[in-house]
């Protein structure tokens, strides 16, 4: 009751009422010509639904009319492609034929209540009109006719309303996307959200370490009070701001779609900068890198360098200059990444929580392989297990 009360002042309405009314267009010209065929548009009409574009034709008209609300949204009701199968094809013949029936309808319910209104007006007013043969009885009292005489149209009010409602639910389910138009949008927008989240990583990864390098580097320089060590410490934190400054140009490259081609991710070939910035930083690194890491799989060195990278981030940022020991081993089938730390003593102090830790674990999971994190023989151990033949 309210959506019909509602319905007299919402613009959807009428542009429904219009898109009911444009197939009588064609019934009218058609009846014109030929009186005696009048099921004869019906049956010409719906052979172009088997015609691709006429699906994008009706999607258009019915988006633009049915559903002003989702014009030009990618996720919309309606779909905006031409019939790619034969199940699309036949829905669109199906849609075709609802369309004409229910447009006869609404026709002819807004031909006929408005002339009955007519008639019992006319009627109040104590004059006589021709009488419709289809239309009901007139009531012959003036005062019940004039009371009478609002219905007609409260009537054709719910009736344009209802059709409305038909013919919009029909094209929602007639003109709709299909299963593989819904699995390839799906498809697009999971890429996205991944595009997103591998971007955030990035960013988060890149900029973060670079900044917890210049924020130890500064500290560790003002607490020395040693030029020649202040001297090395700048070195590192320009060095560590450069390469942030190339990861974020390329990540904004990324989102501004320019076309043009970005620069090269960094890889565990180049893993000695990393070192080098922590023990600038302070830190007594003991590596280990084993094995012919030049050869590795691109998926696999980039993400690999990232989580080395987010790993020594955190040994900065929450134990400071501690002992490392870092562990890189390429080995037939995977790759073993393995950073560990001593842990200063600090009460109240954890290095569990945050967004790095788990976009370690989600990097390792992206490529097939696993990720630990936590306490281990009275420090700290960051490991990963990245498969290689699943990525060769």
């Amino acid at each position: 009751m309210y959506r019909l009360l509602r319905a007299p002042f919402r613009p959807v309405t009428y542009s429904r009422w219009l898109h009911l009314c444009v197939p009588v267009l064609v019934l009218a010209i058609w009846m014109f010509v030929v009186p005696e065929w009048p099921w004869g548009p019906l049956l010409l009409v719906l052979p172009f639904g088997l015609v691709p574009w006429v699906r994008l034709a009706e999607g258009l008209q019915a988006q633009f009319l049915l559903t002003p609300h989702d014009r030009g949204s990618a996720e919309g009701a309606i779909s905006l492609a031409s019939s790619a199968h034969w199940g699309d094809r036949w829905r669109t013949v199906l849609w075709l034929a609802t369309r004409m029936v229910v447009a006869i309808g609404a026709v002819g319910a807004t031909v006929w209540m408005p002339a009955m209104t007519v008639e019992l007006i006319a009627t109040a007013l104590g004059h006589s009109l021709d009488p419709d043969p289809l239309a009901p009885h007139i009531p012959e009292s003036r005062w019940l006719a004039a009371l009478l005489a609002p219905f007609p149209l409260v009537v054709l009010m719910a009736v344009v309303v209802v059709l409305g409602e038909l013919v919009t639910a029909a094209a929602t389910r007639l003109l709709g996307p299909s299963a593989a138009e819904r699995l390839s949008a799906l498809e697009e927008r999971t890429e996205q959200l991944l595009e997103r989240t591998r971007i955030a990583r990035e960013l988060h990864d890149s900029i973060g370490h670079a900044l917890t390098v210049a924020v130890v580097q500064a500290g560790a320089a003002r607490a020395a009070g040693d030029p020649a060590f202040t001297d090395r410490a700048l070195c590192a934190i320009e060095e560590t701001g450069r390469a942030a400054l190339e990861d974020l140009e390329r990540v904004l490259g990324v989102l501004r779609e320019s076309g043009q081609p970005p620069s090269q991710r960094p890889t565990l070939a180049e893993a000695d900068r990393l070192l080098e910035s922590a023990r600038a930083s302070g830190s007594e690194v003991d590596a280990q890198l084993t094995g012919p890491l030049a050869t590795l799989p691109g998926p696999v060195t980039r993400e690999g360098y990232r989580i080395l990278q987010e790993a020594l981030t955190n040994v900065l940022r929450h134990c400071g200059p501690v002992p490392v020991r870092v562990r890189v081993e390429m080995a037939e089938d995977r790759l073993d990444l393995e950073v560990t730390n001593a842990l200063p003593e600090r009460p109240g102090m954890t290095i569990g929580g945050g967004s790095g830790l788990r976009g370690i674990r989600e990097r390792a999971a992206l490529l097939g392989g696993e990720a630990e994190t936590g306490l281990y023989e009275g420090g700290w151990r960051v490991r990963a297990r990245l498969p290689l033949e699943r990525i060769r």
